[in-house]
């Protein structure tokens, strides 16, 4: 209703309102009651003063105050819900309900979870298929399945990491909906659009033809993304990327490889702005520690941006071997190389001093890479140095030069001739030449060669059989303008040019730039041969080393997760979920948006759909509420008409007890007061319509949202796995409320808390000896001391004592072996829960001897236990957070004690749901061949 959260019952009885005027006008022209005065003797007729003030129409506040009450009744009777379900009515075709799951809808996952799980329940009551499509998975088949299979697929579903490609998907709607014939559409979406959003919208619109479509859109938050994360020189900065206007903020935090927080940035968004920014000011050391940057407080992949070596500032060192640099600096080589290298590394340039004191100098501070610019002639200890470096890791990039054309070096990748070649001169019959071409398997395949660059002098390389694979980039003539190999960790390359103008004018080119970036980012990768490796014939992929889920969290890869190359830029696929790949020392990060990406809100008015937002609260019935005020207004008129006819003072003269009471009941019927009688037949309803699990509420509100987690996870593992599909677990209080409807209460026993009062107890007591069974546990096996009473000495063990002191309790002891516990569901030998350490204990069974026992392996289950003790914590191994993941840790941790924890829950509630039909099945044999006899 105008964009209110709220809905009438009966819409049509709002045109009451239409009576409105009428009544004013009524109401307008009735005078009040005339005002009554007892008759005196005559005399006194004439001591009167006549007055003429009786009103010939009603004030107007009180005709306000009425029409006000009667337009309260006209609203209630239209039945009035704030917040209603999000229900779509009128229609028993089945219902299809479309479901954006990628990273986009992550941050609002339980609300669009929520509205699902309503749309379900309203179809599942009309006895209606329903078919669940996840807009992820285009190759998921689409079925018609109840009400329950669908609950328990929905709950299994979780966000994707990646963007969706809705379009992909609606072929298999398309095959669905012409199998399926008449459908009711509901469409959960998210408001991002990726690309692409038009066609899907367009091609949708053309699926659906004539059916009904239902686009649930608005309610929720709207989801923000970071992107191209730059660390510049003086600060790292990062776009934060939204759907919506208006203003606001938000902090962006960056975390290091292990987890622990490095720095917090603020942005904010103007009123029409869709991208802002947040800049870390921090020095060049700790942000090259920055693996990771996310926005608080926001839990989705996109809110994440990964990031590796490629986005480490590098320290390069550049060394000059010509005395012009100092005498002409702006035409030096240094001078284009600082410029080249500045956007994206700091340039470290050589004090005044020899380019041996000053290369030595460079490899004690241990940089990652060093350019050197037409530097001859190295000292055997300065070789020794480099060579040893470069094996390490390092990245030395040289340029020729007068000087390196005269000198014999190794630490080129090429054997080099003496001297240069010119082009272009007056002594030479050769022209200038132009580049050619990249190396697809070198470092700087892919980028566009420049036409317009030309070299006019070169060195030359010796030919020999592996030149081609060294060559990186060549020139029209195939003469190699830079050539590169990996030696070691390390890689050595070579600038057949100088790095100033006076050989060629490739420094005045962006080339150079881009040539250069792609240098220093192999500085971070040259722990493994890459591109440009003559034995290499096929380009380096790498596994997924651990991967980021739909919510932002780190984890294992998944099983469709699939290598990929070294150089991977894109944005994060299905097949290449975001994360890090590699090794762990040097990983690669794929992010959920590639830089250049940007998000814009899905624009669905093209659609011919219904519309209806998202809804975080329960539904409330507005009527009692409506007609409460009206009862109000229409008791304060009352009381106005008395005042103003002095008919009240008279009742209250003549009928003084009876108006008391009669006031005091009307002021009591108006008080409200919660029915005890009602809100007890609400609760029997909603234990007997599905079976329940119960926990007993304790007032420990870390404890009970614990317990209430643990049980409801219990509950979807029942599903999963078993043929139960039970409702919700309630929270109980044994004082107060009936234990009848529930086979199994789970008791969380609080060290030192109050012993519950002796009505409770007897509550329990009358509930386990009818059939009921009740599991305490203390939760407590990890603090119980050593020694063989140990458990029986930590606190909440003493406070479950003063718990059974009163109550009938039978023998106990620790489950046997052969116990039909142990083989309800699961065959089990233990019960862990958060802890493995601990005893479960059951109510003892009458001994048998020994040859009795040995042919009735089962002898356990003549009976269901009343009573269970554990110390293991089974709630806080089941409980489980709404994005599917546990919410607490296990010890000591094995890697399948939850899934053991769970299985010893279904045994226990199979166990008080069945009692000794396990036993009977093992003692079939031995039955029939009794009767056999």
């Amino acid at each position: 209703m105008a964009g209110l959260p709220l809905s009438f019952a009966e819409p049509l009885l709002l045109l009451g309102l239409l009576s409105l005027p009428v009544l004013w006008w009524l109401l307008r022209v009735m005078p009040p009651r005339p005002k009554r005065i007892e008759f005196p003797p005559t005399r006194l007729l004439f001591d009167i003063a006549p007055k003429e003030e009786t009103p010939s129409r009603t004030p107007w506040w009180l005709t306000l105050l009425r029409l006000t009450a009667a337009a309260l009744i006209i609203l209630a009777a239209a039945g009035p819900i704030w917040n209603p379900q999000t229900a779509l009515g009128g229609s028993k075709a089945p219902l299809v309900i479309l479901l954006d799951d990628g990273w986009s809808a992550a941050s609002s996952w339980d609300i669009r979870i929520k509205a699902a799980d309503e749309l379900i329940a309203n179809a599942d009551n009309d006895r209606r298929g329903i078919a669940l499509v996840p807009l992820s998975e285009p190759a998921r088949d689409i079925t018609l399945m109840p009400g329950g299979t669908a609950r328990v697929a929905l709950r299994q579903l979780s966000p994707k990491p990646y963007s969706v490609e809705r379009v992909e998907t609606l072929p298999a709607l398309e095959r669905f909906l012409k199998a399926t014939g008449d459908a009711e559409i509901a469409w959960l979406a998210d408001g991002v659009d990726t690309g692409r959003g038009a066609e899907f919208l367009e091609n949708l619109g053309k699926t659906i033809g004539d059916r009904t479509l239902t686009v649930f859109e608005g309610g929720a938050p709207s989801a923000l993304a970071l992107v191209a994360a730059e660390n510049a020189a003086a600060k790292m900065t990062v776009k934060v990327l939204r759907t919506d206007g208006g203003l606001a903020a938000g902090i962006v935090r960056a975390i290091d490889a292990k987890g622990s927080p490095i720095g917090e940035a603020r942005y904010s968004f103007g009123p029409q702005e869709r991208d802002t920014e947040a800049a870390f000011d921090l020095p060049v050391e700790l942000r090259n520690d920055i693996a990771r940057l996310e926005i608080s407080g926001e839990r989705s992949a996109g809110a994440v941006q990964l990031l590796d070596k490629r986005w480490r500032r590098r320290a390069i060192g550049v060394v000059s071997g010509s005395s012009t640099d100092t005498a002409q600096p702006l035409l030096a080589s240094t001078f284009y190389l600082t410029r080249a290298l500045s956007p994206f590394a700091d340039v470290r340039l050589a004090d005044r001093g020899a380019p041996q004191q000053v290369i030595a100098q460079f490899l004690d501070q241990r940089l990652p890479m060093i350019v050197l610019a037409d530097v001859g002639t190295l000292s055997p200890e300065i070789r020794e140095r480099l060579n040893a470096w470069i094996e390490q890791g390092g990245v030395l990039v040289r340029f020729a030069g007068p000087r390196l054309a005269q000198a014999d070096d190794d630490l080129v990748p090429v054997k080099l001739r003496r001297g240069g070649r010119s082009l272009g001169g007056s002594l030479t019959w050769e022209k200038p030449q132009h580049m050619a071409s990249f190396a697809a398997d070198g470092p700087f395949a892919g980028l566009v060669v420049p036409k317009d660059v030309t070299i006019s002098r070169q060195v030359l390389a010796e030919p020999d059989a592996v030149l081609a694979t060294k060559s990186w980039a060549s020139l029209e003539d195939g003469t190699p303008l830079v050539t590169g190999e990996h030696r070691g960790k390390g890689v050595v390359s070579l600038f057949h040019v100088g790095a100033d103008m006076r050989w060629s004018d490739l420094p005045m080119s962006g080339s150079f730039v881009e040539m250069l970036r792609r240098l220093v980012d192999m500085s971070g990768y040259t722990s493994k041969p890459g591109a440009g490796v003559a034995s290499e014939a096929t380009a380096e992929t790498v596994a997924p080393l651990r991967t980021l889920d739909g919510f932002g969290a780190f984890g294992p890869p998944p099983s469709t997760a699939k290598p990929m190359p070294a150089d991977y830029r894109d944005r994060a696929t299905a097949d290449h979920p975001p994360g890090f790949y590699g090794s762990a020392e040097g990983p690669i990060a794929v992010n959920t948006l590639a830089s250049a990406d940007r998000i814009a809100p899905l624009d669905t008015s093209s659609l011919r759909a219904r519309r209806a937002s998202y809804t975080n609260a329960e539904p409330r019935d507005l009527r009692g509420i409506l007609l409460s005020s009206s009862l109000a207004l229409f008791l304060i008129d009352a009381i106005v008409v008395a005042m103003l006819g002095a008919g009240l003072a008279a009742l209250l003269r003549r009928r003084a007890a009876p108006a008391a009471l009669a006031i005091a009941f009307v002021l009591a019927a108006m008080s409200p007061s919660p029915s005890r009688a009602d809100n007890n037949d609400d609760f029997a309803i909603k234990a007997v319509s599905q079976t329940r699990l119960a926990y007993v509420v304790t007032g420990n509100a870390d404890v009970d949202s614990i317990v209430k987690a643990g049980m409801s996870g219990l509950t979807l593992f029942l599903a999963q796995r078993t043929a139960l599909e039970a409702g919700d677990p309630v929270g109980i209080d044994p004082a107060h409320d009936e234990l009848a409807f529930f086979p199994l209460i789970y008791w969380p026993v609080i060290p030192g808390a109050p012993k519950p009062p002796q009505d409770a107890i007897n509550r329990i007591d009358a509930y386990m000896k009818q059939g009921g069974t009740v599991v305490f546990d203390t939760r407590d096996a990890v603090e119980a001391p050593p020694g063989d009473n140990g458990a029986a000495q930590t606190p909440g063990m003493q406070t479950l004592r003063d718990i059974l002191s009163s109550l009938d309790v039978p023998e106990l002891e620790p489950v046997p072996r052969e116990h039909v516990l142990t083989k309800t569901f699961y065959l089990l030998r233990d019960f862990p829960g958060r802890f493995s350490s601990g005893q479960t204990w059951v109510e003892a069974l009458p001994r048998e001897d020994d040859d009795e026992a040995a042919q009735r392996p089962a002898r356990g289950g003549d009976g269901v236990s009343p009573i269970i003790i554990t110390s293991n914590d089974l709630a806080g191994a089941w409980a489980i957070r709404p994005d599917g993941q546990p919410m607490l840790p296990l010890t000591p941790g094995e890697p399948r004690q939850r899934e053991f924890a769970f299985r010893a829950g279904v045994n226990i509630v199979m166990y008080t749901l069945t009692g000794n039909y396990k036993a009977d099945q093992v003692h079939a044999p031995a039955l029939i061949e009794r009767l056999g006899q």
